[in-house]
């Protein structure tokens, strides 16, 4: 039977990914809180006009209209604190959370140019960031109108909330009160799946038990079974008060109103040094076998141009048939041929440390026919994330790094540590369990120019060729802020509103 979710009450950025569903425009803003008698009527404000995930549309399909702008809150422990949450309450938050994402930098690799003293302003004072407001939009006017609103209602808190600003902008601004994001745009004006880097994006995300999603999307997105199928994640590995992948609820503080149908969220934005990642390519394109794009295809998982899996298309005679189906397909198959895929065990296909490789293994870490789990994909079915956010900033200068351009990247999941921090730490930054020794994810690694980092793309010993190394990899992606946030339900938000959070 279907599992049935409480959609009012869920924040509806848990549920969708709103830039897939026609709202490619977003904006990202942060406030204090000053006082907690005045920070929590504009709660409470803004709680009437929080999105949830209820159906959008027209009955029977839809419950409620489709809304011009969605908006969203969430809040980091120190915000929690200001809004006066019993210390209860508080304590029961997981140690992650509580110490914000600057004292975890460690773990997280944010080191050299990525570490908190080089990020945008904002995070400058990381206490001083309470509250995380997210608006997305059909069109950048609705975002603005709602923004507006947003910031009628700050001033009407008389200095009780605070806009914070020290955004980077795209002209060398470093005082913006928001971050603008959005959807790119190809040569012919029109939008398109992609981030900085060429990549069509956003093609994997999970799937789980009781989410609005058509049922062919399982197919890849979900979880291995031990028949080859594929089957839903379990809910609690992203909402709070529900079973997770070990049948247990996942720790969350009391009482269970305040955590139930909440989640939480990292929030970073991610600068993309474009200009290394194409002398990266140039440098090898003429010696890798297949040239400079099947290499940024094996580098990934994926080809740039329309996201087919490398472990179906290893080479470009096996693309140009791919492609031939994919452009015959209806939109179920061409779904299914993007996502429905299982990873080869030696990596002749697809690299062991490609990066959709590394973020999400699909099984492959399992060796041997006979695995101890119920699921082939037990080990990496617990360290999976829901993704969200969007592109910012523009490309001026391919053969430039400077600039303000990359991806407003946010991992929604119930613990922080286990999966987000997890994947960050063993799987992007370190490779033991794909038993690539220390080699970095080329794409999100924090590589040292120090100690180079390396990727081996291997190569089947019947075909002749050696394996081919691309060494002396730079780090492409940069941190630039953010922070650990908790998504409350409507419930909650509304218990935190009133100050009526009772953890007894």
């Amino acid at each position: 039977m279907t599992k049935q979710l409480d959609l009012a009450d869920i924040q509806g950025n848990i549920i969708r990914a709103y830039g897939r569903f026609g709202f490619p425009k977003g904006r990202f803003f942060f406030l204090r809180i000053d006082d907690g008698d005045r920070g929590r009527a504009f709660v409470g404000t803004i709680t009437k006009r929080v999105t949830t995930s209820v159906s959008w549309g027209a009955p029977p399909e839809g419950v409620i209209p489709r809304p011009d702008a969605p908006i969203n809150i969430a809040f980091t422990y120190q915000g929690l604190k200001a809004l006066g949450l019993p210390t209860a309450s508080l304590m029961g938050f997981p140690q992650e959370f509580i110490m914000g994402m600057k004292k975890r930098k460690a773990i997280l690799g944010d080191d050299g140019p990525s570490d908190p003293e080089h990020w945008d302003k904002v995070w400058a004072k990381g206490e001083d960031v309470h509250i995380a407001m997210a608006i997305n939009g059909q069109t950048m006017e609705y975002v603005e109108e709602c923004y507006q609103w947003v910031k009628s209602q700050i001033d009407a808190s008389d200095g009780g909330v605070v806009l914070l600003t020290g955004h980077r902008g795209d002209d060398g601004q470093e005082d913006l009160p928001f971050q603008d994001a959005s959807i790119l745009y190809d040569e012919n004006g029109q939008p398109c799946a992609k981030e900085h880097f060429g990549y069509t994006d956003g093609i994997g995300d999970p799937v789980f038990e009781g989410q609005i999603t058509d049922e062919y999307r399982v197919a890849g997105r979900g979880k291995l079974t031990r028949e080859g199928g594929w089957a839903r994640l379990a809910t609690g590995e992203f909402l709070l008060g529900h079973p997770d992948e070990a049948h247990e609820y996942p720790p969350a503080p009391v009482p269970t109103l305040l955590s139930r149908n909440g989640t939480f969220m990292v929030y970073r934005k991610l600068h993309q040094n474009v200009a290394c990642f194409e002398r990266l390519l140039d440098a090898h394109a003429g010696s890798f076998p297949g040239g400079r794009e099947l290499l940024a295809a094996k580098l990934s998982g994926r080809w740039r141009d329309n996201g087919a899996p490398v472990v179906d298309t290893p080479d470009a005679a096996s693309k140009a048939a791919w492609d031939q189906r994919f452009a015959a397909a209806n939109k179920q198959t061409q779904d299914r041929m993007l996502a429905d895929f299982r990873f080869d065990l030696m990596g002749y296909k697809c690299p062991i440390g490609a990066h959709i490789r590394r973020i999400n293994p699909r099984g492959s870490l399992e060796f041997g026919e006979d695995g101890a789990y119920d699921t082939p994909g037990a080990l990496d079915d617990r360290r999976r994330i829901l993704r969200r956010g969007l592109p910012y900033g523009v490309v001026r200068d391919r053969g430039r790094d400077d600039g303000n351009h990359g991806v407003i990247f946010m991992a929604l999941n119930t613990s922080i540590e286990r999966q987000f921090e997890f994947v960050q730490q063993q799987w992007i930054n370190y490779a033991n369990d794909s038993k690539e020794g220390s080699d970095k994810d080329v794409l999100l690694g924090n590589h040292d120019a120090a100690c180079p980092s390396k990727m081996v793309i291997h190569a089947d010993p019947e075909s002749g060729q050696p394996p081919y190394f691309v060494n002396e990899i730079p780090r492409l992606v940069e941190t630039r802020g953010g922070d650990y946030f908790f998504i409350p339900s409507m419930t909650a938000l509304r218990m935190i509103a009133m100050g009526k959070v009772d953890p007894t």
